[in-house]
């Protein structure tokens, strides 16, 4: 009887065992995707999910992560630091992700990216671009796009050389990533003997500002630089235009979304501006069945779309050729090999930032629809 019971419990076990094995086996390796889901940023979010979501799903179909596929889990932080924090613990400690495709706003990355690092989880940012959040020496962040030393050299010599800007103002929104590239900008405009006539920050989430627009009509702006996001870029942009100002209009990739337009009340107000991003990934020869695929779908790839695929394929790739979800592995294997993705090849250095940036501009037509510049 004793050995019957026996024999009964160390079956079960086995069986449980087994179980528990083909459950492991078989598990969903989990990776977050950070960003502003909703609040006013959702937009990139929504990009960000697109992406991540036709990448996983791409990515499963042809045998998902070391055999396992892959889930995605949403984290939103609004771009609001506290609650990236929070997310970035939850992504950690409950859901117990593999990997982060994100965030957005670089003062949600930078302090999120700790929590990361600590856990040993590998993280890509498609959009945060302040120098900051791969000058830390954490091993495992990295980004998908280039950074607003980068980009802000780009458009200040822009404004110099195509827009001939004698008398430029430089407006921000005093966050991480708003005067971040705002002063990256200043700083190549000094270099080149350009000052700037009027420097000033406000607040994100205002959406008056005609006391501001009196100012730069006041100093006879020629060239109004905006480093911030959309929900502030467009309501500025439109009241200057109400008040009669006609400044050339140029921002950086916080901007890329057809969200801007709505923001700024119509295409008659867009109409003209600019904006520094990466070259059109849309563009790209070998993110074209991927863009099909979307387009198919009813969704235009835009913006942050094919940087957010590019991330996770990366992070597959990476986990994939270390054969584990390691971090010190995977960190040193995609800071030593190229990676084919949607958006051609990507390299990375010891810092984590691509080896190449490749920022130009873009402009706005009369139907609300941004255009890279020849």
């Amino acid at each position: 009887m004793t050995q019957k019971i026996a024999g009964k419990g160390f079956l079960a076990l086995a069986v449980g065992a087994a179980l528990g094995l083909s459950s492991q086996v078989h598990a969903d390796v989990l990776i977050g995707v950070a960003g502003p889901h909703t609040g006013p940023s959702a937009a990139i979010g929504e990009q960000y999910w697109r992406g991540a979501s036709q990448a996983a799903a791409d990515i499963n179909a042809a045998g998902g992560i070391n055999g396992e596929p892959i889930k995605l889990v949403k984290g939103d932080d609004a771009c609001e630091p506290k609650q990236a924090v929070a997310v970035a613990n939850r992504l950690v400690d409950q859901e117990q992700v593999a990997g982060v495709i994100g965030h957005f706003c670089s003062s949600s990355t930078i302090p999120a990216s700790v929590v990361y690092d600590e856990a040993g989880i590998l993280t890509i940012t498609p959009g945060s671009t302040n120098p900051q959040v791969t000058e830390r020496g954490l091993t495992g962040m990295f980004r998908m796009c280039g950074r607003d030393d980068q980009q802000g050299q780009v458009a200040a010599d822009f404004i110099i050389d195509t827009l001939k800007g004698k008398r430029v103002a430089l407006i921000h929104d005093k966050d991480t990533y708003g005067q971040g590239i705002a002063d990256a900008t200043r700083a190549r405009l000094k270099e080149r003997g350009v000052s700037e006539v009027l420097y000033e920050g406000l607040t994100r989430g205002e959406k008056d500002f005609n006391a501001l627009v009196t100012k730069l009509r006041a100093a006879e702006v020629d060239v109004v630089y905006f480093g911030g996001l959309h929900p502030e870029a467009g309501p500025l942009l439109r009241q200057m235009r109400e008040q009669g100002l006609t400044a050339h209009f140029v921002s950086g990739d916080g901007v890329v979304t057809d969200e801007m337009v709505t923001t700024a009340g119509g295409p008659q107000y867009v109409k003209g501006a600019y904006m520094t991003f990466g070259a059109d990934p849309r563009k790209i020869a070998d993110g074209q069945a991927v863009i099909e695929k979307l387009r198919a779908g009813g969704y235009e790839p835009e913006g942050y779309t094919l940087y957010a695929y590019a991330s996770l394929q990366a992070m597959a790739a990476a986990f994939n050729a270390v054969g584990s979800n390691d971090l010190a592995k995977a960190s040193e294997w995609l800071k030593s090999n190229s990676v084919p993705t949607v958006m051609g090849p990507k390299a990375w250095d010891a810092k984590g930032d691509l080896k190449v940036s490749d920022y130009v501009l873009y402009q706005w037509d009369d139907q609300g629809k941004y255009h890279q510049l020849p």
